[in-house]
């Protein structure tokens, strides 16, 4: 809806546009000298016919002065002296679309054939008459100041499309460079302390080993604890150092994840379906994560021998699904961690659904479907 009312508004201010001038310079032919002769309403449907071709002016605007041209040379050889000024708003438009050199060419050409026209008018006069009544119709001043008035525009907008995206770059570059001081801030200290807090949890249960004492759970706990959150930190400024950088993966490196996968003794397996279209960026980083996450929890924390992944492209939608058979009871409800409600997170904030739960046969499934649009 938002889309289309800008639309709406600008074919309706080119009707305005185009009616408005054809109402003046009709007025202006009923009220000037005219023949009288029975070419009297071939010149007033060319006076009007000139004025509403502007409302096709944005859509195609050299056409639209050619139009404009030959109707004010039409209603001239029928002898209507009548200001070229539709004329001159085609000009402004087709300047202001960059079309300079048609604008000029056109512009030379019906100067050179007004006063041809005027000659063949049915009103008498001698050449020099024709040519001052020519330049009545289209003064060289007007046309330069419409062909000035568009050019400034057009370079206005230049400069206001140029600052705008001077301001998206140097966004994008802020955010990077914060994202990179975020990164290196938490490597130095909590990549640091995590460290130091996993070593020594380590050191505790071994030297307990090592005397035959009973280890506490506390401390065991402890010490997954610290692997645990040393792997999520790491992988936390991976994806910040990725965004910041270096080009983050998408789909199409969902193979190097299968083939890790495999290489840790997790049988994997890879299935895509439906015709492959192009996805917008941020849907083909995010499925890409899906199945990164789904993968490291199933070798985590499953206990599983195989998974399987598959992405289905479908008409307006990517489905993304990785399914394993660990040791997840069917009816069981999943535990609310970290990983998941990233991936929540994610697959929401690009209006998609995500589906994580244990399977009726024993094992979890993840199932994330994004809205893409149509395919082109």
């Amino acid at each position: 809806m938002s889309t289309a009312l800008p639309g709406a508004r600008v074919r309706v201010g080119g009707w305005a546009v185009a009616a408005g001038v054809a109402a003046v310079t009709l007025v202006t032919a009923l009220a000037g000298d005219r023949p009288g002769t029975d070419l009297d309403a071939l010149g007033y449907a060319l006076v009007v016919a000139g004025g509403l071709a502007l409302a096709a002016g944005r859509r195609a605007p050299v056409a639209v002065l050619a139009v404009t041209g030959l109707c004010a040379v039409g209603y001239k050889a029928v002898g209507f002296d009548v200001p070229a000024v539709a004329y001159l708003v085609a000009v402004y438009t087709a300047v202001r679309s960059g079309h300079r050199g048609a604008t000029l060419a056109v512009s030379a050409g019906l100067l050179a054939a007004l006063p041809l026209a005027a000659l063949a008018s049915p009103a008498d006069g001698s050449a020099g008459e024709a040519f001052a009544q020519a330049r009545g119709v289209l003064e060289l001043a007007w046309l330069i100041a419409a062909g000035a008035a568009g050019e400034a525009l057009r370079q206005a907008e230049l400069r206001a499309d140029e600052a705008e995206r001077t301001r998206e770059e140097a966004a994008r570059a802020r955010a990077g460079e914060e994202r990179l001081h975020i990164a290196r801030e938490l490597h130095d200290s909590l990549t640091h302390q995590i460290s130091i807090i996993k070593v020594q949890a380590g050191v505790a249960v071994h030297l307990a080993r090592k005397r035959g004492e009973e280890v506490p759970e506390a401390l065991l706990a402890i010490q997954e604890a610290g692997r645990e959150a040393n792997r999520e930190l790491r992988a936390t400024l991976d994806t910040l150092r990725d965004d910041a950088g270096t080009p983050a993966h998408g789909l199409d490196h969902v193979q190097d994840l299968v083939a890790r996968a495999r290489g840790i003794g997790l049988e994997t397996t890879l299935t895509i379906e439906g015709q492959r279209h192009d996805v917008p960026p941020a849907v083909d980083r995010t499925a890409y994560r899906i199945v990164q996450e789904s993968l490291t929890n199933t070798a985590r924390h499953a206990a599983a021998a195989t998974a399987s992944i598959r992405i289905d492209y479908r008409p307006g939608t990517l489905a993304v699904r990785v399914d394993d058979d660990g040791k997840a009871a069917p009816g069981a409800a999943p535990v609310p961690g970290v990983g998941l409600l990233g991936m929540r997170e994610r697959v929401t904030a690009l209006g998609g659904r995500l589906r994580a739960e244990p399977r009726s046969e024993g094992g979890f499934s993840v199932q994330a479907e994004f809205p893409v649009g149509r395919p082109s």
